[in-house]
């Protein structure tokens, strides 16, 4: 479960959150439903923990994401699946690359195996093997948000966070 309590963040003197309470039951879809420049994607930085609070707590599975060691971090961001809004792909690597990278990193799977789960992700996301060698400035936007989804779904997160989805 995720919950926000009394959840406060400013830039610059320009208060983004204030006070922002939610609680998101497991196994629950929630949408955050707002204006351009209302905090939608700084709420959801903080869930991840790309963002420390000024003030409040922001807890995933019951641990204090700000308060929490590196180690607990680290184990806690393998949980959750983000899709940034602009699909964040790394320009460098292939569509297979970008959705591989997390279980190359963080597994011990054999390349067969991280192999068959891309195919599979890919296969979610309805694009075909075809785009496995291609890097994100050959893709549509509308396939960069595909690849995106399937990179977040390579690593079967408890959670997916996802910033924009229609975009």
């Amino acid at each position: 479960m995720i919950k926000i309590v009394d959840l406060k963040k400013s830039f610059n003197s320009n208060p983004v959150l204030d006070g922002v309470n939610l609680e998101i039951e497991t196994g629950k879809t929630t949408v955050i439903i707002g204006r351009s420049g209302c905090g939608k994607t700084v709420l959801l930085k903080h869930i991840c923990a790309l963002l420390v609070p000024d003030e409040g707590k922001v807890y995933v599975d019951n641990i204090d994401v700000g308060e929490a060691k590196s180690a607990e971090l680290y184990k806690l961001r393998k949980k959750i699946g983000v899709v940034f809004q602009g699909s964040a792909l790394l320009d460098s690597l292939t569509v297979a690359e970008n959705i591989s990278l997390g279980l190359r990193e963080h597994t011990k799977l054999s390349k067969q195996e991280i192999d068959k789960i891309v195919k599979e992700k890919l296969d979610l996301v309805e694009l075909d093997e075809s785009v496995e060698g291609k890097k994100p400035i050959e893709l549509s936007g509308g396939m960069k948000k595909r690849v995106a989804i399937a990179r977040a779904l390579a690593m079967e997160p408890t959670y997916l966070l996802y910033d924009e989805p229609t975009t």
